[in-house]
């Protein structure tokens, strides 16, 4: 799939009608499925979508400052859907449903302060702030809903307008308490920013759930990536994926964005019932950046230890980057220019998880800190793996600065068969047994960086070079 955004995106309203315009492109990679940007209302015309605010407005009422959202209008954002549909591309929302930002009013709550970083520790007695808590969504004046959120839905927040102070305030209420079944960093993950969504609360896991069930309709979605789960009630979690799935009545792609390089944590988040979810391979992620930083220091033969793709190979998202790992961005890991391709070979040729493209890696990457696309290098992985990246996978990860591993092909992709090498450390290569079956064939680097063909021996084996920092990736073209 391509996560199909940067953070860095121009403000001009214009992003569904390129989508429109690059589906029959990005049906021809062989991509199958397309992450939206978050698509509903937030702060303002320029916010990314994580600063949300009203979840029914997709760029249809003059709320903030708006009508369009960052990407465009509700009318544009449908179309898009639809003709990505129309080219047998899946469609996966950004759902964000940790908090709400750019409350329309302010309301005078009870709360005590709790320290940064420990959350369980409350640092002062009860008392009185003004909370911007309260969202009526006048804009939009009740249509699709008229549910409005006030204090008693939310469990804390980090501003008080009264004095200006910016400090982590719980709110204090009959059954008010962050969540217990949330990742303990900090004592207590439960908040995160802005007005921390309570989903202890009846009302607010009935609305969201019917919201869920609207957004599934009005797009016509096939999944949905799930924000910040870390910091959401994992009950919750699992009784909303649940209901989406039985209210699309048939397969539905639930990935969830749960930010730690700790497999084991992750695994257990996963359950053994794996409960329809998948998530993000951030060890892997954390690897290839740990791996492109150290250089020929890295160890090759370990990029997959501690990952989820190893452990969990249906239940994984494989990524490069995202937009929150790019440069500037709150959680910046970027892998480095040399070893990108080498880590797209590792997620794009290989045989388990589902592979995510970054927008932002493909197309390039704007503002002060520009970075070029690399459309026409991912092109050519994109290309390998959909036409020759099939079949039974044989790994000879022997040597700490060189990898590889042969894809065997299989019957229902002619042709098909690959060879893929990754080198850290200098020219070289290694003679590997492809098989007697393809005995005299000739094979050519789908990636262009080695220039000589190679000749498959009577035995079955060959020598396949690779360059040092590079990624090389052979498939039969005679014989």
């Amino acid at each position: 799939m391509m996560q199909y955004f940067e953070w860095y995106l121009p403000a001009d309203g214009g992003h569904w009608n390129r989508l429109s315009g690059d589906a029959d492109h990005l049906a021809s990679l062989g991509i199958m499925g397309v992450w939206l940007p978050p698509c509903c209302k937030a702060t303002g015309a320029n916010d990314v979508g994580y600063g949300i605010y009203d979840l029914y407005d997709l760029g249809e009422f003059d709320q903030k400052g708006t009508v369009p959202t960052k990407y465009g209008t509700r009318e544009d954002l449908i179309h898009a859907t639809d003709i990505l549909h129309a080219k047998g591309l899946k469609i996966y929302a950004d759902v964000v449903l940790n908090h709400k930002a750019a409350a329309d009013e302010t309301e005078e709550i009870t709360v005590v302060e709790v320290d940064r970083n420990n959350r369980d520790h409350q640092i002062s007695d009860p008392f009185t702030i003004s909370a911007w808590t309260r969202f009526t969504f006048p804009g939009r004046a009740g249509k699709y809903s008229e549910f409005t959120w006030g204090w008693q839905h939310f469990t804390g927040t980090d501003y008080d307008a009264r004095t200006g102070r910016a400090a982590l305030y719980r709110i204090v209420g009959e059954n008010k308490a962050f969540s217990e079944n949330v990742d303990q960093e900090n004592g207590n993950y439960d908040y995160l920013m802005f007005a921390d969504i309570d989903y202890q609360h009846p009302e607010v896991t009935d609305e969201t759930i019917r919201w869920g069930k609207w957004l599934i309709d009005t797009l016509k979605l096939d999944g949905m990536r799930l924000d910040a789960v870390k910091h959401i009630n994992q009950d919750f979690i699992e009784g909303f994926v649940g209901e989406m799935r039985a209210h699309i009545g048939r397969s539905f792609f639930t990935v969830a964005e749960y930010w730690r390089d700790d497999r084991a944590l992750l695994a257990r988040y996963l359950g053994e019932e794996n409960f329809c979810l998948t998530l993000f391979d951030v060890p892997l992620h954390f690897n290839l950046f740990e791996s492109g930083r150290a250089g020929r220091d890295y160890d090759l033969r370990k990029i997959f230890d501690d990952t989820l793709v190893k452990s969990n190979p249906l239940n994984v998202v494989t990524f490069v980057d995202n937009h929150d790992s790019q440069p500037h961005q709150a959680l910046e890991s970027y892998v480095a220019d040399w070893f990108k391709m080498p880590a797209y070979a590792l997620i794009l040729l290989r045989r388990d998880g589902y592979p995510c493209v970054f927008y932002g890696d493909y197309y390039g990457i704007a503002g002060d800190d520009s970075r070029p696309g690399r459309a026409e290098e991912l092109d050519k992985l994109l290309l390998a793996r959909k036409n020759y990246a099939y079949g039974e996978q044989i790994d000879f990860f022997d040597d700490p600065h060189r990898i590889a591993w042969i894809r065997k092909g299989d019957a229902d992709h002619p042709g098909s068969g690959l060879v893929v090498l990754i080198s850290n450390d200098g020219v070289g290569g290694q003679v590997l047994p492809v098989g007697q079956e393809f005995a005299g064939t000739v094979w050519e680097d789908l990636t262009g960086n080695q220039k000589q063909r190679v000749t498959i021996a009577d035995d079955g084996r060959a020598y396949f070079p690779v360059d040092g920092g590079t990624v090389s990736a052979f498939a039969k073209v005679s014989g």
